[in-house]
C-alpha cells in the first residue's frame, strides 16, 4: 500500500450552535461549561469541519457541512454563521472547488453532515459536487428513509434523496477499504450505520471521528451526546477505537470542535484523555507535501 502520496486538508464551512446539554448528555453543565461555555440560550459554538484527502488523481471530501438550504427560521435557531468560513472559500484556499471533488464520503445523513451534499438550483435540487460519487452506509440510508420519532428532526430528505435521483449514490455494506489507505468503519451508537473514516498517510493515521467524538471534550468515556440512539454502544465503540488510537498513535480529527482541529489521545488511570491538541498540520507535520 502506498500512503506517502496521501495529503490531508481541513475544510472549514461555517460555525453554528447547538444546545450544550444535548451535546453532553448526562455530564453536568458545571463540568462541560468550563471547556465549552454556553451562551444565554445554553448553546455552545460548533464547527462544521470537513476533511479533504488528495490521493493520486482523486480529490475526496469527507462530509459536506450544513449547506445553504436551511430556512431563515432554522438558520436563526442554530445561529448559522458564514462570516468567517464558507465551503467555497476554504476549498479555494487549497486550490480546489466544488467542481474538482471526485468523491464524497458521508459519515451519516444528519443535516449538519450532509446538508452541503445537495444544492438548490432554482426549483431543482442537484448534487453540489457535479463530478463526485457519494458513499454512504446502506444501513444509514435505510434508517434515514424511515427514522424514528426520536431522531426524525435530524433528517431532511432534500439533503440526500437527490443523490439517488441523479445516479451518484453508492451504498456500502460494512467496513471496507474504500480507497488505498482509506477505510470506512460503520458504528451503531450515535445512529445506525454512521461511518468514521480512518486515513493512513506516510506520517501516520488520522481518524475522522464524526459524531463518535465530535469535539475534543468528548474523548473521556462518559462524555456522550444526548442525541445518541444507543449511548452504551457509543461508549463501547469509543473505548475500542481509542484503545487502537493510543496503541497506534492515531491523530483524532474533530468535525465539530470550534478551537482544535485534532488531538492525540492518552490513557490515564481515569481513562482516555486528550493529549497534544492543535492544528492537523502540527500533529501530522509534512502531510501536505510540496
Amino acid at each position: 500500500m502506498s500512503t506517502d502520496i496521501t495529503r490531508l486538508f481541513p475544510i472549514e464551512t461555517c460555525r453554528f450552535r447547538l444546545d450544550g446539554g444535548a451535546m453532553f448528555g448526562v455530564v453536568p453543565k458545571n463540568l462541560w461549561n468550563r471547556t465549552n461555555p454556553a451562551d444565554e440560550q445554553n448553546q455552545i459554538e460548533m464547527a462544521a469541519r470537513l476533511l479533504l484527502i488528495k490521493q493520486n488523481e482523486q480529490t475526496i471530501l469527507v462530509d459536506t457541512g450544513l449547506g445553504y438550504k436551511l430556512s431563515e427560521k432554522m438558520r436563526s435557531i442554530y445561529k448559522l454563521d458564514f462570516s468567517r468560513f464558507t465551503l467555497e472559500r476554504s476549498l479555494a484556499e487549497v486550490g480546489e472547488s466544488v467542481d474538482t471533488i471526485t468523491d464524497v464520503i458521508v459519515t451519516h445523513l444528519h443535516f449538519d453532515h450532509v446538508g452541503g451534499a445537495v444544492s438548490k438550483d432554482h426549483d431543482r435540487f442537484v448534487p453540489t459536487f457535479p463530478r463526485a460519487r457519494y458513499y454512504i452506509q446502506n444501513e444509514q440510508w435505510q434508517w434515514a428513509l424511515n427514522p424514528s420519532e426520536r431522531d426524525r428532526a435530524s433528517y431532511f430528505p432534500e439533503n440526500f434523496l437527490p443523490l439517488r435521483e441523479h445516479g451518484v449514490l453508492t451504498l456500502l455494506d460494512g467496513e471496507t477499504e474504500l480507497f488505498p489507505g482509506i477505510r470506512v468503519i460503520p458504528l451503531e451508537g450515535h445512529t445506525f450505520g454512521q461511518q468514521v473514516v480512518l486515513v493512513e498517510t506516510g506520517q501516520g493515521k488520522v481518524l475522522y471521528a464524526a459524531d463518535l467524538i465530535p469535539i475534543v471534550s468528548h474523548i473521556p468515556g462518559p462524555y456522550i451526546m444526548g442525541y445518541d440512539l444507543q449511548p452504551l454502544v457509543t461508549l463501547r465503540e469509543k473505548n475500542e477505537l481509542l484503545s487502537r488510537a493510543v496503541e497506534e498513535r492515531w491523530v483524532i480529527f474533530f468535525e465539530h470542535d470550534p478551537v482544535y482541529e485534532a488531538a492525540m489521545v492518552v490513557r490515564t488511570e481515569k481513562g482516555f484523555r486528550p493529549g497534544r491538541m492543535g492544528a492537523l498540520s502540527d500533529l501530522l507535520p509534512g502531510n501536505q507535501g510540496e
